[in-house]
Formats: structure tokens, C-alpha cells, sequence
């Protein structure tokens, strides 16, 4: 396993990050979710491989993802060697205050994610997505405090415009406060929009991004048509189209070139976009563990890259709600 700097700070972390939206109790939004003794199992062989960083959030499966999460970690390794991240802004209950990015929020859900997670502290404290309700400084003040009362080492974003983003750092500039290092957002062969803006910015202030999806929620791990439980029930692959068959056909002639599954060819084309620091794995099979990390040696030529984007058209922008 290759560890790296992330962003401009001194952690390190593995070039992979397991993800854990996979885990936990099955909503309607995700019936396929696994329990706790299949995520024991995986959790360990990520270990194993040499992953060290987690990635969680409170609103996967309604906080069970984050008891899961702690409950298998703490069994396999010591906090001190555990990289772990979670998120807060999305919905975890109906009415006022149930989410967003205020102080009220925010102070409420970081003590209610430890505790599930069975931790002190969290090492990245990220905020899901933009609160256009909530001032930015006030977000950025209450994260700082988070930081300075030692619950969060420090603190990322996930998807959103790059001027929100800014907005939220500045806010942080003015204020003497803890900026974020990090940046989730959505990068994988079939949804490249982040190339034109987010990225060159993260690349030139030392962010360090931790791609969502690079698998595009399974699409790119499988030929073009055939399907899987997950595919039948996620609501959100309805988003996908016949445009991008092409770049899915694609990167199944390379696999089949380099005779390696799809999902390796997959992930092998997002580590090597310039910046990116540690995709998210997401797993719900054993195999997908073990892709993962054989990806990590597997070096595309640049005939294999190039065909692979080539068929690539824009797409609406997309992931920031």
C-alpha cells in the first residue's frame, strides 16, 4: 500500500479509502445495504490491505452506517492508526434543525456521530454538501469550534460550486479560523465535470480530494445492460443514459485487453487523475476489496486513458443536493 500526503497537511493516508455507505440498516433509498457481520469481514480484509482510512457520514442508513463503522474498526486496529471521516448537513430527522450546517446543527450532530462511531474524536469532520439557509461564517465558526474542542482534527467539504466553496474558505480566512483540506466530490469516467474547475483549484491550494463514486455507483464495473440488485433499486442511477454506453463499452475492451475486471480498469482511471488523492471503495461483495487494491498496480497506457475519454460528453452538473 502506498501512503500519501493529504492535501498539504501532514496526515498520511492510503491511496484508498474505504467507504462505508454499504453498511447499516436498509432504508427505502438503499435496500441492499449489508449488515455487521459482513462488514466485519471487509472492514478487516481493507485492513489487511493496508487501508487506513474510513469514510462514513451520520445520514447513511439513518446513523446505523457510523455504529457499524465503529463497532467493526475498534475490533481490528488502534485509533492512533485509523484515519476516520464522517459527514453532517443532509437530513437525519423531518422538522426544524433536522439538518443543514447552523451552529445548533452542527454542534448537536458532531456528539451524536462520536458517539455512535464510539470515538472521541473524529480525524475529518466533512459537510455533505453547501447549506444555501445558513451564512457561511456562521458553518465555518461552529466547525471550528468543533476542531478547537478537539472532536474533529480537521475539517473537508463534498460536493459543491467552487465559488460556494471559496466562499466557506474565505469565511474561515477572515475569521483566523480552521479552513477545510479536503474536498469529496464526484469523479469517475462517466461524470468528469469536476475536471474544469474543482480540480485545478483543489491542485493549486493543496486540497486533498477523496473521490465519490469512482465506480459511477457500479456502472462502470459491469457491460453495458446487465444488472444487479443495486442497479434495479438505486434511484439515483437513473441519472445515467444511453450517452455514456460508450464509455462503459470502453473501459470493457481495455479490461478485457488487460485481462482484469472492469472494476480495476475502473478505479485505475481515477487514481491516476491529476490531484486526486484517495478515491472512496465503495463495497457491498468481498471481490470488490480485493479489485480495489489490485488497481492500485495496475498501470494504464496512455492508449488505454485515451480511449477511454475519448467517447466522453458533458453532462449537467450533478451530486451538489
Amino acid at each position: 500500500m502506498e501512503y500519501v500526503r493529504f492535501g498539504s497537511t501532514g496526515l498520511q493516508v492510503s491511496r484508498l479509502c474505504f467507504g462505508s455507505m454499504s453498511f447499516g440498516k436498509p432504508t427505502d433509498i438503499r435496500p441492499w445495504t449489508l449488515d455487521l457481520d459482513a462488514a466485519r469481514r471487509m472492514y478487516r480484509a481493507a485492513w489487511e490491505g493496508g487501508i487506513n482510512f474510513f469514510d462514513t457520514a451520520n445520514v447513511y442508513s439513518e446513523g446505523t452506517s457510523e455504529e457499524i463503522t465503529g463497532k467493526a474498526l475498534w475490533e481490528i486496529a488502534p485509533r492512533d492508526q485509523i484515519v476516520l471521516a464522517t459527514k453532517v448537513c443532509l437530513p437525519m430527522r423531518r422538522g426544524p434543525n433536522g439538518a443543514g450546517l447552523s451552529r445548533k446543527v452542527i454542534m448537536h450532530e458532531i456528539d451524536a456521530s462520536l458517539k455512535r462511531l464510539g470515538t472521541d474524536y473524529v480525524d475529518i469532520y466533512q459537510i455533505h454538501r453547501a447549506d444555501p439557509a445558513t451564512p457561511f461564517e456562521e458553518t465555518m465558526e461552529a466547525l471550528n469550534d468543533v476542531v478547537k474542542a478537539g472532536k474533529a482534527r480537521y475539517i473537508g467539504a463534498s460536493s459543491m460550486h467552487v465559488w460556494q466553496f471559496l466562499k466557506y474558505q474565505r469565511a474561515a480566512e477572515r475569521a483566523g479560523g480552521a479552513k477545510f483540506i479536503s474536498m469529496q466530490n464526484q469523479v469517475n469516467a462517466l461524470y468528469r465535470e469536476e475536471e474544469r474547475e474543482m480540480l485545478p483549484l483543489c491542485r493549486h491550494d493543496g486540497i486533498a480530494v477523496m473521490p465519490w463514486s469512482p465506480m459511477a455507483s457500479g456502472r462502470l464495473t459491469r457491460p453495458w445492460g446487465e444488472q444487479t440488485e443495486r442497479s434495479q433499486t438505486d434511484k439515483r442511477l437513473s441519472r445515467l443514459g444511453d450517452d455514456d454506453r460508450a464509455v462503459v463499452e470502453a473501459v470493457e475492451r481495455v479490461a478485457r485487453r488487460r485481462g482484469v475486471p472492469m472494476a480495476r480498469v475502473a478505479m485505475a482511471w481515477v487514481l491516476q487523475v491529476p490531484g486526486v488523492t484517495s478515491p472512496i471503495l465503495g463495497v457491498s461483495k468481498d471481490s470488490h476489496v480485493t479489485d480495489a487494491l489490485a488497481a492500485l498496480d495496475l498501470e494504464l497506457a496512455d492508449e488505454d486513458i485515451a480511449e477511454i475519454e475519448a467517447p466522453y460528453r458533458p453532462h449537467p452538473v450533478s451530486g451538489f443536493v
